[in-house]
This record gives structure tokens, C-alpha cells and sequence, in this order.
């Protein structure tokens, strides 16, 4: 096949929707595929909209592709861009990590943004989805009258090597070690974490991971909470790593908190219940397909840091019971698709959309 890639910025970007993106046009070029990634600028949501109307998007477009695939996270640049291209277009596809308007924000704005993203999904002829949840939220919009697939991320990025043996030792080893990873955004509830820290009465140190240039007055926010709770000395500020060294920290860690408002999926849940992890995240979202309450993990209301501090505090604890969810978190890692799994599905659905040339 010859596939074209509609993304913002550079495949290279750090995030999870970037990774997913990354991980699949990696499989298509393994299976001999063409792909060609057509990247559009990062502007403002109006300025975005302004692509609709890009002679230079609708020739890139119409490059003699058999298949289109459009990161849903450029939906402000296609909505109309696509209804432009004409009758004889290939069929594009939407790779849908998680709807903006699902975001918490004030209403007037997601009002706004749900209806751009409805006027471009209905403009797409097939869906990629990342999980379950992100399924019903687009079916909730349009309806389930298109072709897909549900294509959960992998978690063997990191390629843990990680024993039971390693989740006993390291559970009984002071103090409670918490990581963060995730971009330093309002969104991914870093915020939540350092309060409900400042709550917990036994000793824990607390690792940041994640780029901090992603929202700078956010960063500096986060820093001062830190710094006004009197909480200097027991966080690590790591920034963004490599993968050798995010697996590090992942093996020397007790438990993952990123406690987001909300998730499409959440890889970081699933690649750190490769290092027996239990995770704690929020209700909002799609974290709960991965966490079961009280077996490897728990959940939470967005920005409930109270109940956040309870659950850090039993787990610092009872180290029995981080025990037992450590290894509940391996056993849930162990059932997931890998990568290679999760992308054959995907590619084996193109090609039936590519085969069949669909439309909506």
C-alpha cells in the first residue's frame, strides 16, 4: 500500500499519540508499505482551522495514495479539508487517541470543539480506536456507522524483565517510591499528586518524569507547590529520558500515580504494570480498562488529591498489599497485547479498508 500520515509536528513528538503513531508506521514499513508522513504546523485552534482552505494540504492529499491516515488530533485542520477532496479520493481513516472535547475545560469551549470534531468525523471513512472508551465517545457523536477497529497500545516498549521475586524484594524496601510520567500538563493532574503527597504521613520520594516545555507556566506552577509545601527534598525533577532510563526508573519504583483528568488509554498505566506497578489514576477516561480498583491499582474522582493521599498512604503502609497488587499489576501486563499485536490488527484493517474502498 501507499499511506499517508496527516499529523502536526514531527512523528518524533513525545507523547503517547505520537508513540502509537510511530509504532504503527513502523509496522507498515515493515510489511513493505509506502507511508508518507504529511506534516502540518502547530498553531492555534483558529489558525488550524485556517488549513481547511491550504491549496498546498489538498495537493499533498491527492498524492495517489491508496489510504489516508489522519491523527483525530488534527481534526481542526480537516474538518473541511476533507469534504475538498473530491469524489475519486482514497478512503482516509481516523486514528482517534481521545477527543478533545472530552477534556475537561469550561463548556463554551467544548461546545466549540465537539462540533468541529463532528462535522470531521463524519467526514472520514473508517476509525482507528485506542481503547473501548474512545469508541463510545466517538459513537456517542456520530454514531456507529463506520468501519473500525479497536487496537489497544502495547506495553513492551521498555522490554521489562522484571521476576516476581524483584516485586517481593523491592516492596519491602523504604521509602515508598512513586513515579510520574507524563507530560508536565494541567491535564495529567501532577498537581493532584504533589497535594495529596503533602497528605501523606509515611516517608515516600517522588520522580518526575516528563517535558516540562510542554506548558511552562504550568511547569513553573507545579515547581512552587512543590517548593511552598515545603516538599524539595523528596522530588526528583528528571525531565524527558530515554527509554533505558525510564525503564530504570520504572524497576526501582513501588507504584505509578498519574492521576489525569482524563485518558483516552493510557500507556504509561500498562508499561508500568510491566514492572509491577500498581497505578493509580482517575475514573475520567479510559484508565479503568486497564485498573481494577483495589487489585492493581485504584482510582479516583480528577482532582481528588484526599482520597489520592489515602490509597499512596495504605500502600506505604501494608506492604502486603502493595505486594499483592504489585503482582496482580504483572498478571494484568501479562494478558495485554504486545505492540507487534496490536499493530498487525491495525494494518490488517487498512488493507481490508484500502481492498474494499470504503466511504461513509
Amino acid at each position: 500500500m501507499r499511506v499517508a500520515l496527516v499529523i502536526y509536528g514531527s512523528l518524533d513528538s513525545v507523547s503517547g499519540g505520537y508513540l502509537y503513531d510511530r509504532q504503527l508506521v513502523r509496522r507498515l514499513e515493515t510489511e513493505g508499505d509506502e507511508v508518507d508522513i504529511l506534516t502540518l504546523p502547530h498553531r492555534s485552534y483558529a489558525g488550524n482551522l485556517l488549513d481547511n482552505y491550504s491549496s498546498e494540504l489538498q495537493a499533498a492529499m491527492n498524492g495517489g495514495y491508496d489510504l489516508i491516515l489522519q491523527d483525530e488530533l488534527n481534526h481542526p485542520s480537516l474538518a473541511w479539508a476533507n469534504g475538498r477532496l473530491g469524489s475519486g479520493r482514497p478512503p482516509l481513516v481516523a486514528i482517534v487517541h481521545h477527543l478533545r472535547s472530552c477534556e475537561a475545560r469550561p463548556g463554551w469551549q467544548n461546545a466549540l470543539y465537539r462540533a468541529v470534531e463532528t462535522r470531521y468525523l463524519r467526514s472520514v471513512d473508517a476509525c482507528v480506536y485506542n481503547s473501548q472508551t474512545t469508541r463510545h465517545a466517538v459513537e456517542e457523536l456520530v454514531g456507529n456507522v463506520r468501519p473500525h477497529v479497536v487496537a489497544r497500545p502495547g506495553g513492551d516498549r521498555l522490554q521489562p524483565e522484571v521476576s516476581a521475586d524483584i516485586v517481593f524484594d523491592r516492596a519491602c524496601t523504604e521509602p515508598l517510591r512513586v513515579q510520574f510520567t507524563g507530560a508536565i500538563i494541567p491535564r495529567k493532574g501532577l498537581h493532584t499528586l504533589i497535594e495529596a503527597l503533602s497528605q501523606v504521613a509515611a516517608e515516600w520520594r517522588l520522580t518526575v518524569t516528563g517535558n516540562p516545555a510542554a506548558d511552562p507556566p504550568y511547569a513553573r506552577h507545579v515547581r512552587s507547590l512543590v517548593e511552598g509545601l515545603d516538599l524539595g527534598g523528596r522530588v526528583s525533577w528528571r525531565g524527558i529520558v530515554s527509554n533505558a532510563e525510564l525503564a530504570a526508573e520504572m524497576a526501582d519504583a513501588h507504584v505509578l500515580a498519574v492521576p489525569s483528568d482524563y485518558e483516552g488509554f493510557g500507556i504509561v498505566y500498562v508499561e508500568a504494570m510491566g514492572f509491577g506497578l500498581p497505578c493509580l489514576a482517575t475514573t475520567a477516561g479510559a484508565a479503568g480498562e486497564l485498573i481494577t480498583h483495589g487489585e492493581n491499582g485504584f482510582l479516583i474522582q480528577p482532582g481528588d488529591s484526599r482520597a489520592l493521599a489515602g490509597h499512596l498512604q495504605r500502600m506505604a503502609s501494608d506492604r502486603e498489599l502493595l505486594t499483592r497488587m504489585s503482582m496482580a499489576a504483572l498478571a494484568r501486563y501479562a494478558g495485554h497485547p504486545t505492540w507487534a499485536e496490536s499493530t498487525g490488527a491495525i494494518r490488517d484493517f487498512l488493507v481490508s479498508v484500502a481492498t474494499r474502498k470504503v466511504r461513509a
